[in-house]
């Protein structure tokens, strides 16, 4: 399957980079890199032995094409190599929302994958949904995201939508709720180091814990929570009317929109 073409290696991309070093599960002389930018895991990579920006004629060596730019130009980008790739390079594809269809039309009928991973591959921690009506494509994009985290395959590609709703963006819901809790600790009365501590370790244990222990959400939250207790009077809060349930609904709702906005 290598060598591997990947068209975009920003933040996303970045992350794979520095995930599959982790895994050691490609080389970096088994990547060709096209990105204008530059930044540390390019330059790491390039330093390491990737062809980095190379001509047009390189890129037939190219076995899988990982297509990692964002959804606004993919079809330009795709547009500028098509030409120049093997005829059995197989497409994965991480630009969310886009149909494999027309990936494959874009790409000249190629094999195609679709992928909504999370920037936690860059520490192996990371999640992929994973679509591909073609085996051959399948198989690329498990090689792929395998070694740098957990792969769940999606049968319905029109479920990729609610996938990237539910987990491609959701580390950021993760986020606003630690800096959300970070705010609630100083309004509180602690300083803000001690808040920010206090928070941070606090759910990256219990995250470590749910999955460590194989244990239900559900069943985990009635285990620290007490009748009567502290933690019931703030469950009250955050299950109640508007909390919650109501509000993470409503934002995977609106994540699923947009991702079928972005697929045109």
């Amino acid at each position: 399957m290598t060598p591997i073409l990947m068209l975009g290696a920003g933040r996303m991309g970045g992350a794979l980079i520095e995930g599959w070093r982790a895994a050691g599960a490609f080389a970096a002389s088994d990547l060709i890199i096209r990105e204008p930018f530059a930044n540390p895991a390019l330059d790491a990579a390039g330093a390491a032995g990737a062809m980095v920006n190379p001509p047009d004629g390189e890129l037939a060596r190219a076995r899988t094409v990982l297509l990692a730019v964002k959804p606004q130009v993919w079809r330009q980008v795709a547009d500028e190599v098509s030409a120049h790739l093997a005829p059995d390079a197989v497409i994965v594809s991480i630009a969310a929302g886009v149909r494999a269809a027309d990936i494959s039309q874009a790409f000249g009928g190629r094999a195609v994958a679709r992928v909504m991973p999370t920037t936690a591959v860059a520490v192996r921690q990371g999640t992929a949904s994973i679509h591909a009506a073609d085996p051959q494509a399948k198989a690329r994009a498990h090689a792929l995201f395998a070694p740098v985290g957990t792969v769940v395959d999606i049968a319905d590609e029109e479920l990729m939508h609610a996938a990237t709703g539910v987990s491609g963006s959701a580390p950021a819901y993760l986020y606003a709720f630690v800096e959300a809790l970070e705010a609630a600790g100083v309004a509180a009365g602690l300083p803000p180091a001690d808040s920010a501590r206090l928070a941070r370790s606090t759910i990256a244990g219990a995250a470590a814990l749910m999955a460590a222990g194989g244990e239900e959400p559900a069943e985990l939250r009635k285990q620290v929570t007490s009748p009567g207790g502290t933690t019931q009077a703030a469950l009250d809060v955050l299950l109640g009317e508007g909390g919650f349930p109501e509000l993470l609904r409503e934002a995977v709702a609106s994540a699923t929109r947009r991702s079928k906005e972005l697929g045109g």
